[in-house]
């Protein structure tokens, strides 16, 4: 990070970035399935779609293409008990609560920047006790409209009350480094997150590649110490 810069506020993705919410996406989802007396989902294939959002999720489900009707009922089916058990399993990726730590002990700001709306967002972070620590909390429909957008970014400044330039953003899929780039922050990949298996991260002009939470603390202290 040049010397000219002063870190302010750490933003983070919220699926597969900040949070591991795979258990409680996929178990809806299988629900969701069942009710339909359609074939569960394998796990390995949906995972990395679900930085893309609950009908891709289901899409990659079934080995054929379902009818819109049906998708539909799938979808508001999923969608309505992922509401209702929003963090029955979701937990933080390991080593996260500490670079949230540091990153308070460190007197910045943080927040998050999703695509997941706000009647899933604002209630997930509740439950995991991050309302009143965040700085900011924008969701996809927040701002109107969703990343790769630069609005969610610019809303995420205005909320938490800092400079673009003085943010680093860190997401697990390509449009989060378009967004954080389209206003000047820092981007970082986070490459433990739901990857697809065509994903090549080195190609998306992170300004680095985090494998893990703690990798990330330490890019954090290289930062602040520069």
């Amino acid at each position: 990070m040049p010397t000219h810069v002063k870190l302010s506020c750490v933003l983070f993705d919220l699926d597969g970035t900040l949070l591991d919410t795979a258990p409680d996406l996929l178990a809806c989802l299988n629900r969701a399935l069942q009710v339909h007396h359609l074939m569960a989902a394998d796990e390995t294939v949906v995972r990395p779609l679900i930085s893309y959002g609950a009908a891709a999720m289901i899409d990659a489900s079934q080995p054929a293409a379902l009818p819109k009707g049906l998708h539909e009922a799938i979808l508001t089916l999923m969608l309505d008990l992922y509401q209702q058990n929003i963090a029955e399993h979701s937990r933080f990726f390991p080593g996260m609560p500490e670079v949230l730590a540091m990153i308070e002990s460190e007197g910045l700001k943080w927040g998050v920047v999703t695509n997941k709306r706000e009647r899933f967002t604002l209630p997930l972070m509740a439950a995991m006790n991050l309302t009143g620590r965040a700085a900011c909390i924008i969701s996809g429909d927040t701002a109107g409209k969703p990343k790769p957008h630069p609005e969610p970014m610019l809303a995420a400044c205005r909320q938490a009350g800092v400079l673009p330039e003085q943010c680093v953003y860190i997401g697990d899929a390509h449009h989060d480094m378009v967004a954080g780039k389209s206003v000047n922050m820092k981007t970082l990949a986070a490459v433990y997150g739901y990857l697809k298996p065509a994903d090549v991260p080195e190609t998306w002009g992170a300004d680095a590649l985090i494998a893990s939470p703690g990798q990330l603390s330490a890019w954090l202290e290289s930062a602040l110490c520069c």
